[in-house]
């Protein structure tokens, strides 16, 4: 239907049309027609098509073709952060801002994914094909926009956990800054992000791996007098094994002995020890891994099927390392 363009309202706080696009598209209006009707909602206020709008005001239209949606407050809303999504030009982390509020409102319709839904809706959903209501807010997201979950994720991380102060110095910022910088601020301390977006922005360091910069070194001060040594009691070993102290006076009789074909290789209960410490120590230190935020922003959208494989995995460890202590318990000397 054809509606008098001045009777169509546009929400404040909505992103303004780029005066170049409108240009260029009002010249394609222009030859070619209006292919694309505008859609408004029952009080004729924009939902999509802001640039086709202000095209028509500047080619003199006094009505556009408009279709009237049915849609009102958080749908109509949500439509409209669909539109903005389109825009070429937008900054990670305004794309982030608006894919914040898209969660807020997602959830808000569909409360029955919010955390994973409940215990009964999970049966449910057991009974019957998933529908798309029922989709997660980053899957039904990754899904329109045609991204991967993993970007989503990362966006709306930038968004909500970066200060307003950081965001402030990005945004003013002469030079572009990668996403993967963006990600690494919004993971810092909040003074921390603030003085990293500082020295990103000015040039200073090239990437947020190198905040903090290295530190000049200091001054060096007259010597002090030394203090008086002071005699402690030895220290308890920690573990309940020796591996001696044996050492090489020069790097070429160290590799000797590596290479002597008939030194005794085999294992001693101290060195066998020593190796097992050697391999738990390794593991716990690769096991932190999975408790970083880069890893538990994840679980939440862990299905049951892939829990129950991560516990028999972890089940089978367990099981491995029991076996092994079984047998050394049957054999060891009383």
């Amino acid at each position: 239907m054809q509606v008098n363009i001045d009777r169509i309202q546009v929400n404040s706080g909505r992103r303004e049309a780029l005066p170049d696009a409108v240009r260029e598209l009002a010249d394609s209006i222009s030859a070619v027609g209006l292919l694309n009707p505008i859609t408004v909602d029952r009080d004729y206020i924009l939902i999509a098509g802001l640039h086709r709008l202000e095209a028509a005001k500047l080619l003199g239209w006094a009505e556009i073709e408009c279709n009237v949606s049915s849609l009102e407050g958080l749908q109509a809303e949500l439509a409209e952060i669909d539109e903005n999504f389109v825009r070429a030009d937008l900054e990670t982390l305004e794309f982030g801002k608006l894919l914040l509020r898209r969660k807020e409102i997602y959830e808000m319709l569909h409360p029955q994914v919010k955390n994973g839904g409940d215990r009964k809706s999970e049966k449910i959903r057991t009974r019957r094909a998933r529908s798309d209501s029922d989709k997660s807010f980053v899957r039904d997201t990754a899904d329109k926009l045609g991204i991967s979950t993993r970007s989503v994720e990362e966006k709306i991380q930038i968004a909500r956990d970066m200060t307003p102060r950081a965001q402030e110095i990005i945004q003013d910022a002469d030079r572009k800054i990668k996403k993967k910088d963006l990600v690494k601020l919004s993971r810092m301390e909040p003074e921390q992000q603030e003085q990293a977006a500082a020295q990103l922005a000015a040039g200073e360091i090239r990437s947020a791996d190198e905040f903090p910069p290295a530190e000049p070194p200091k001054p060096s001060k007259p010597p002090e007098r030394a203090a008086e040594p002071v005699t402690e009691p030895p220290a308890s070993p920690t573990v309940p094994y020796s591996l001696g102290d044996k050492h090489y006076d020069t790097l070429e009789e160290s590799i000797a002995d590596l290479k002597n074909p008939d030194k005794d290789c085999s294992y001693t209960p101290d060195t066998l020890l020593a190796d097992i410490d050697g391999f738990v120590q390794t593991f716990h230190k690769g096991f932190a891994w999975y408790h970083d935020p880069f890893c538990t922003i994840v679980f939440p959208h862990i299905s049951k099927v892939q829990f129950e494989f991560v516990r028999q995995r972890f089940e089978s460890i367990s099981s491995a390392m029991a076996d092994l202590l079984n047998q050394i318990e049957r054999t060891i000397n009383v």
